[in-house]
């Protein structure tokens, strides 16, 4: 993993025109405000793809800043199997499973070639106590965070198979759209056996429901390439509205082991 320092003039060019600035920092600050935050960043980190930017059992001192790049976050079970809890990509804060304890509970790897801006947790905690929007800012990020496991807790305790792939196909549309990028048609960083791993589902029953996907019309998957062709459509499977090709779901093949 290399690390590289960043001078003040560079990170303002990261911070104060980053693209991604609306993402990661509260509206309408002051110039000010933003010198103080861009002084609180010290350096960037480069973690190359198949990398850990730590690992269960790390001291937890700062969080990150995801610049370019995307990662997941997995935990091992007790009989050594790898679960993926989350998916993390450009303009999102991870790190944040290390503030309870000072030691971080699980493993974030790159899924491609990252980086990211670190954010010492105390000058944060200086910054979030002393500059009110930006302590809104770090709760909302908080209450964001509780929201998505209620979302994990709804996904994997009552949708069926097709349900879990059409929501998360539709959630990774989102995120992109609201990063600039098409909300229709994007890469796949993760493996088929990762988003299984996410999901609770076996990998035969990941590429069984994005072939009926693509046999209905309602995507293109061309390996990691995918294009949504129907929104709506997977929005009704979502819903419960449209069984695929008049048949019942399928719940033998899903897998809700931890």
């Amino acid at each position: 993993m290399t690390t590289s320092k960043i001078s003040l003039s560079a990170l303002r060019v990261a911070c104060s025109n980053c693209n991604l600035r609306e993402l990661c920092l509260p509206l309408r600050l002051s110039l000010k405000e933003i010198e103080r935050i861009e002084d609180m960043v010290s350096t960037r980190k480069r973690i190359k793809r198949g990398e850990a930017l730590y690992r269960t059992g790390d001291h937890f001192d700062n969080l990150f800043a995801i610049r370019l790049g995307f990662l997941k976050s997995t935990v091992m079970s007790s009989d050594g199997r790898e679960q993926v809890t989350s998916f993390h990509m450009a303009g999102e804060l991870v790190g944040l499973d290390g503030i309870a304890s000072d030691v971080h509970s699980c493993d974030v790897i790159a899924l491609e070639d990252t980086e990211v801006c670190v954010l010492p947790y105390e000058r944060m905690l200086e910054i979030t106590t002393s500059m009110r929007s930006m302590g809104q800012h770090f709760h909302k990020i908080l209450s964001r965070e509780i929201v998505r496991q209620h979302g994990i807790m709804l996904l994997l305790g009552s949708m069926h198979a097709e349900e879990r792939l059409a929501a998360f196909l539709l959630n990774l549309s989102q995120r992109f759209e609201s990063r600039g990028y098409s909300r229709s048609e994007f890469v796949l960083r993760m493996t088929r056996a990762e988003i299984g791993s996410y999901l609770g589902l076996k990998l035969e029953t990941v590429s069984r429901v994005l072939s009926r996907f693509s046999h209905d019309g309602l995507i293109q998957v061309n390996q990691k390439h995918v294009q949504i062709l129907n929104a709506t459509g997977l929005r009704a499977i979502v819903s419960g509205q449209q069984p695929l090709d008049g048949e019942e779901p399928f719940d033998d093949d899903i897998r809700l082991d931890p």
